[in-house]
């Protein structure tokens, strides 16, 4: 079972339906108050007192008996918007979870419940100033009131497949440590099924029965002296509440040179305890959880957050995760329909990057408060080209591109990068400088090397063997991209003039295109390089000429090198 969507109404800043569509991640995104957290907020609530709706009267739940009272608490002059209570009806806040049944589900639904599915379950819960939620199955059709009638039995159905966790933007020690605690009580009460533990809950029962009655005992006499209508005293320790406190009476210890509670360390480490319990508990079979965090970067050092999103996204393998985030980091790059753009009152899908950086109002170039490695690159068609050939050349360069500890930035021609290397030591950056070995690339060089701002082991030059000048594309085989340029330009590369190793490439295709009788100018190189790293792009694993590799072997090497 997954949860594929919901929506909120008349919950806090939230007036109107906001729908939101749920994949294995989902990650919510949008300026402030545009309403991410309530959203979350809304979703935790929905899911408590569905949880708690379903469950048998006589278990205790954790709406109702918490440590942290009020916490998953619906309060309605609190939750329902401050704007709307005056009204004197339409006084709900509607929420409603659609969840999808494989069909596995449907036959154990038809089986439990009695009724038929054709693989949705829309729910909606609307509460008001009393607090006791209203829950129906929002279908349509004849079986409607059949279904709505067995709606604590779906609410219980739904319940023992749903495994649903909140961690909020943790901001005070008690919300901290409640994440924690209730992670470890939900798995500490996966003991109460098992014959052992119930046998042991007697045993402690037994032996407390003849104390607790000479304590009531002792009081009665004390009573009766006072109050002599007193009949009877009896102290009971209630089976729930007994149960209760085995789950939540425990500390956790850390020793990091210094053993202390998790309750007096950072909200940051307490945030990590919190996401490394989720990710090593394992679902019983046939239960799905659904994890939502609420800004995962709050509290957190630069350097941890870079662990904080590779355990993120390493429980989306197996969970469904929903995150609020204002931080570029954590968007999901590589599947762009599981970002939720919230702005202005909508909710909508991402469609390119270039709404998501708009959005947040970050540039591209921004992305290195983010990145511990860069690779200095002159022109955006090397990024291009590399960003696709170094992860085929490096499994550690991969994995550093793919959670962008590691980024390859162009700096606008060699000329620049005095500059831009003096811009990269205040943020923080390890880096690299890839340069074409030729006059602009060693003037670049000396001008660095001479201001401190480059050392020779950060730096290399790109050489091929036999050439005075070179540039990447002399590394790149011509059957790459020959096909692709013939038929683009109409020229061809068997002449004499793209075979003069004397000249770096960007010259001969100079003089290719001059004798051929085609235009040349800078506008049509920068095309031209573009096309070729479209090529490369495609074909990555066959692009580099074996006879002229070393300089992009020594590159790889000297990369691997930087990255921890």
């Amino acid at each position: 079972m997954n949860l594929v969507s919901f929506s909120v109404t008349n919950f806090r800043s939230i007036t109107k339906a906001h729908k939101v569509p749920i994949k294995q991640m989902a990650v919510l995104i949008g300026k402030n108050n545009e309403g991410k957290s309530n959203l979350l907020k809304a979703l935790n609530i929905a899911m408590t007192y569905l949880e708690s709706f379903g469950e048998d009267s006589r278990r205790p739940t954790r709406l109702y008996h918490s440590r942290y009272d009020n916490y998953d608490r619906y309060r309605w002059d609190r939750d329902f918007p401050i704007s709307l209570q005056s009204r004197t009806k339409n006084t709900d806040s509607i929420f409603r979870l659609e969840f999808e049944l494989n069909e596995s589900e449907i036959a154990d639904f038809k089986d439990e419940i009695k009724s038929n599915l054709n693989g949705t379950l829309p729910i909606e819960l609307k509460i008001g100033k009393n607090r006791v939620p209203k829950v129906t199955v929002i279908k349509k059709g004849k079986g409607s009131a059949t279904l709505n009638s067995k709606s604590k039995k779906i609410a219980s159905y739904i319940s023992q497949r749903i495994n649903f966790n909140y961690i909020p933007a943790i901001r005070t020690d008690k919300e901290a440590m409640r994440v924690v605690d209730e992670l470890l009580s939900k798995e500490l009460g996966t003991l109460e099924s098992m014959d052992e533990y119930n046998n042991a809950l007697k045993t402690i029962s037994d032996l407390q029965k003849p104390i607790l009655e000479e304590l009531s005992e002792n009081i009665k006499t004390s009573l009766c002296e006072l109050l002599p209508q007193v009949k009877n005293v009896e102290i009971e320790t209630q089976e729930s509440r007994r149960r209760m406190a085995l789950r939540q009476e425990f500390e956790i210890m850390i020793d990091d040179g210094n053993r202390t509670s998790l309750e007096f360390k950072g909200d940051g480490v307490k945030s990590l305890a919190a996401l490394g319990l989720l990710k090593d508990m394992k679902n019983k079979d046939g239960v799905v959880s659904v994890i939502a965090i609420e800004e995962p970067e709050s509290h957190l050092h630069p350097g941890a957050i870079h662990i904080l999103k590779d355990t993120i996204y390493a429980l989306a393998d197996e969970n469904q995760v929903i995150l609020s985030t204002h931080n570029p980091l954590f968007i999901d790059r590589k599947n762009l329909s599981s970002n939720i753009i919230i702005n202005s009152g909508k909710v909508n899908t991402a469609k390119n990057i270039k709404e998501i950086r708009e959005l947040i109002g970050v540039k591209a170039s921004d992305n290195l408060q983010h990145a511990n490695y860069v690779l200095v690159v002159e022109g955006e068609e090397d990024v291009r080209a590399l960003n696709a050939l170094l992860p085929v050349l490096s499994d550690k360069i991969k994995k550093a591109l793919s959670n962008d500890t590691f980024i390859i930035e162009k700096i606008g021609g060699a000329g620049n990068l005095s500059y831009r290397l003096n811009r990269l030591k205040n943020t923080l950056c390890l880096y690299h400088v890839l340069l074409d070995n030729d006059d602009a690339g060693r003037k670049a060089e000396q001008k660095a090397t001479s201001q401190k701002e480059l050392e020779i082991a950060n730096l290399t030059y790109v050489n091929c063997p036999g050439m005075n000048d070179s540039e990447f594309e002399d590394c790149l085989n011509l059957e790459t991209y020959k096909e692709h340029i013939e038929s683009s330009y109409g020229i061809i590369f068997s002449v004499p003039q793209f075979r003069n190793n004397t000249k770096k490439w960007s010259d001969r295709m100079k003089d290719v295109f001059q004798t051929q009788g085609k235009p040349w100018n800078d506008n049509i190189e920068a095309e031209l390089k573009e096309q070729v790293a479209i090529c490369v792009e495609k074909n990555p694993n066959n692009c580099i000429n074996e006879h002229k590799k070393g300089s992009i072997d020594s590159l790889v090497r000297n990369l691997e090198k930087m990255i921890k």
